[in-house]
């Protein structure tokens, strides 16, 4: 059946080519196997204390030959430019070419034009370019061509090979090749500076990343530098989590960590990037500099996602929060700047979904979901966490609806496929998950204990959710057969949900069965995922947010990573007034403790140097983490209230909601275009420069609109269908 669906997409790419033109030429390769390679070089720079320490899970490469094809069509002869990352041949129609021309004559006529390209090192690229003849994403790229010549010399049928579109990512320049891309840079300086026992403390007023800069450094010595992104953490020399040693012999320093050396320069820059707030350098008597400085490593991105209200407090959280989602948002999206700076698929499905209500950068998402799923076979949950995988799956399905990219859809099924045959290939006898040997179960960091055995009803929400994603995927690329499979699969495991979890007692779904037999933990996970994925009866929905969310007595929850779902369970609930207090006390909580980027997790029980503790460690935390800045997607999708309803914004539907402010105003991008709207408690006004979509709200009083007709829904609740293009004012009673 999977060899059958293979060649049905081959086809259905086939018949897309006019779809993918892009007009220019551009840089193009396998699929995937740029944004594996470039993963492994972001993924490979971790260190812990001059120690190099790689990711634990597989990691997988590009392939070393590629085929790239293009059916080809003249009336006239037409020079090509190539120019390719790797050794290459060309063939017209399959006879051989001479030579690995950078210019290339093609005859008039109809032929297909092949580059097969070999490249260990990186992945095979090429750029082509000619006056109608360019590389883009029309051309089709293997593999494997399987074709080999017979004893007669007829070149044998390669009907069979399964051919995808070539990926690209906007290197449209060829003298910019994928391999050498690097993020930006930009000189910061050093706030303060002070003495401090033997050696100096700088402080660059911030959380911030990149490469340090040592100028005028002159004699004979060592010298020492340790970073932190606390004032704690710089100056603890023993236990600090990053740090560089460097020997000077008056011509040369020695990066001695890294086993390298460089000639001394007016300026030296450090061959690593660093996250940092604060760094402490202690160096041998003989050892001078100058000046110490900075080159601040970043992705430009533009701020295109918006929000202001009446409360200033409210202001700063949304400033940290875009400031925290641009140093986690690199080469992809990644958990966090100092420790891991590694892809967790848990920690990027929330960076997509802030990531549409700030950037909306689409290539960013792609090159990320490409990455974690890596090539088959799969060996092992992604990440090597079960939750993570399921994270995976319904990160794809979101990426459609917001962006309407069903190219991508069709491209990556076929590793959704094999990824979710593993996944079933783990199921227990009730068709449910639970934890085999090498499973990581995570669901959370938690302040207690967590049972992690036999079937947590946790996983299998997750679990049915993704089943229900690879049904919309699969209708998605015209599988017929693989969308009914899913859809009963789905159907049957929901069924199974409520009467295996729901303790009618508790009010609640319980934390796990163990050998079919429900366990009396509640943990407030599974209850608020159930919530917002609409996998109760209205009356359990309302038990829960007493019995769980509203109750004390159930473990907290102390990471931003899970306060993301809490209080959008909560919002699903009509609790905006809530949410928005404990926003505020979290988040606010965070930026009077001195944060200038948001943590990996936090306790406001905690005081002092616990705030920097974890993993055992004095200054393990994460004090810049993505998950943290979940405020732009609560702010944007519940407050703002805007959301996709149909692919690509297509359909959007606005639903504000001041949670106890004055006012708001702010602006939402879509793939296009922005949504505009500010609301007080007389006015709402909104503008859509794509799509079109219901405006609903609640209003005492008969409402007004300057454009449209209202509808009355039901007591106090109205909606109003918005245009494109049109701005609309409504005046109603708060």
């Amino acid at each position: 059946m999977k060899k059958s669906y293979l060649f049905i997409v081959a086809l259905f790419l086939l018949f897309q080519n006019s779809l993918f033109a892009s007009g220019t030429a551009t840089w193009i390769w396998y699929p995937g196997d740029y944004e594996i390679w470039l993963g492994n070089e972001m993924n490979n720079r971790r260190t812990e204390r001059g120690a190099f320490f790689p990711p634990f899970w597989k990691i997988d490469s590009h392939y070393v030959v590629v085929e790239f094809s293009k059916e080809v069509a003249l009336t006239e002869p037409e020079e090509i430019e190539i120019k390719v990352e790797g050794r290459y041949n060309i063939k017209l129609d399959g006879k051989l070419q001479f030579g690995m021309p950078e210019r290339f004559l093609l005859p008039a006529g109809k032929y297909s034009l092949n580059i097969k390209v070999w490249n260990q090192a990186t992945p095979p690229a090429i750029f082509v370019n000619g006056k109608t003849v360019k590389s883009d994403g029309t051309w089709k790229v293997t593999f494997e061509d399987k074709e080999w010549i017979d004893e007669s010399g007829k070149a044998s049928d390669t009907s069979t090979t399964f051919y995808m579109h070539a990926g690209s990512a906007g290197f449209n320049s060829i003298d910019n090749p994928p391999s050498a891309y690097k993020l930006a840079v930009t000189p910061q300086s050093v706030v303060s500076k002070e003495r401090y026992g033997e050696g100096e403390l700088l402080d660059f007023g911030k959380e911030t990343i990149g490469f340090l800069q040592l100028k005028g450094l002159r004699g004979k010595g060592n010298i020492h530098i340790f970073y932190g992104e606390s004032r704690e953490e710089a100056l603890d020399t023993a236990y600090c989590e990053t740090l560089d040693r460097f020997s000077v012999d008056g011509v040369r320093i020695r990066d001695e960590s890294l086993g390298l050396t460089y000639p001394l320069s007016d300026t030296f820059t450090m061959e690593n990037s660093k996250a940092f707030r604060y760094i402490y350098i202690t160096k041998d008597a003989d050892v001078t500099y100058s000046d110490i400085g900075m080159l601040y490593e970043y992705k430009p991105e533009e701020y295109r996602g918006t929000f202001r209200c009446n409360d200033e407090e409210l202001n700063r959280i949304w400033d940290v929060s875009t400031y925290t989602m641009h140093l986690t948002t690199r080469e992809f999206f990644i958990d966090g700047i100092k420790r891991d700076r590694w892809v967790w698929s848990g920690d990027a499905y929330q960076s997509y979904l802030m990531n549409y209500y700030l950037f909306f950068d689409s290539q960013t998402v792609r090159n990320t979901i490409w990455l974690l799923r890596g090539k088959d076979p799969v060996t092992s949950h992604i990440n090597t966490i079960m939750d993570y995988t399921f994270y995976w799956f319904l990160s794809i399905y979101d990426y459609y609806l917001f962006t309407g990219d069903s190219r991508f859809i069709s491209e990556i099924y076929p590793r959704m496929q094999s990824m979710m045959e593993f996944v079933l290939g783990r199921t227990n006898k009730n068709g449910m998950v639970e934890g085999l040997a090498g499973d990581w179960v995570f669901v959370d960091w938690a302040d207690g204990y967590l049972d992690k055995q036999g079937e947590l009803s946790f996983e299998q929400v997750l679990f049915c959710k993704s089943l229900e994603t690879m049904a919309l995927c699969a209708e998605l690329t015209n599988n017929e057969e693989d969308k009914v499979k899913y859809e009963e699969m789905a159907s049957g495991l929901r069924e199974k949900l409520i009467p295996a979890f729901w303790d009618e007692d508790q009010q609640a779904l319980v934390h796990n069965r163990v050998n079919g037999i429900q366990q009396s933990e509640v943990t407030r996970y599974s209850n608020m995922f159930a919530v917002f994925y609409d996998y109760l009866t209205p009356e359990q929905r309302q038990s829960i947010k007493n019995s769980v969310l509203f109750n004390d007595s159930v473990m907290k929850i102390t990471t931003p990573y899970m306060r993301f779902y809490e209080l959008e369970a909560l919002c699903a609930l009509g609790e905006h007034d809530r949410v928005m207090t404990e926003m505020k006390d979290y988040w606010g909580g965070m930026i009077r403790e001195g944060a200038t980027s948001f943590w990996e997790k936090y306790n406001p029980s905690d005081e002092g140097i616990e705030h920097l503790e974890m993993y055992g460690r004095p200054y393990g935390k994460s004090l810049c983490h993505s998950w943290g800045a979940s405020p732009l997607y609560l702010l944007g999708k519940y407050y703002l209230g805007i959301q996709p309803v149909k692919a690509g914004y297509s359909e959007f539907s606005i639903t504000p909601n001041l949670g106890g402010l004055k006012w708001m105003e702010g602006s939402v991008p879509t793939p296009n275009g922005e949504i505009k709207i500010r609301m007080d408690e007389k006015t709402i006004r909104v503008k859509a420069s794509e799509g079109n979509g219901y405006l609903t709200f609640v209003s005492k009083s008969k409402p007004t609109t300057s454009v449209g007709t209202i509808e009355k829904m039901d007591e106090n609740h109205y909606r109003l269908w918005i245009e494109e293009g049109k701005e609309v004012v409504v005046i109603y009673k708060f």
